[in-house]
């Protein structure tokens, strides 16, 4: 059993941490993003859960985007292009299942 207490983590803004990284599960990430600050629009080979544990941040999906706040759980596809903003300092949660995801870049390097 793995157990993270995120009350108690230490992640600096622009240094997520990798909390857990499992080859043909997941990945978990924790974030630090600071109110102003972007994950500007991308997309991701896995299925992506982003739980805010702290703060709020504006989601983007196709020019329409929503507020999430803390407690709020959010699921992109793998492929959808997406963007999230914190509109307050955030504490972040992302998890990328299957990791790595079909078509990841790490991935068809090993294949070459």
């Amino acid at each position: 059993m793995d157990l993270w207490d995120l009350t108690e983590l230490d992640v600096a803004p622009r240094a997520p941490v990798v909390l857990h990284s499992d080859e043909g599960a997941a990945r978990v990430i924790a974030i630090n993003l600071p109110a102003g600050e972007e994950l500007q629009d991308h997309e991701v080979h896995e299925h992506a859960w982003l739980h805010v544990h702290q703060g709020a941040v504006e989601v983007a999906v196709d020019g329409s985007s929503r507020r999430a706040g803390p407690g709020a759980l959010v699921h992109w596809r793998p492929g959808e292009r997406h963007a999230v903003r914190a509109v307050e300092d955030a504490l972040l949660v992302l998890l990328l299942a299957p990791w790595p995801g079909p078509g990841h870049p790490s991935l068809r390097a090993r294949a070459a």
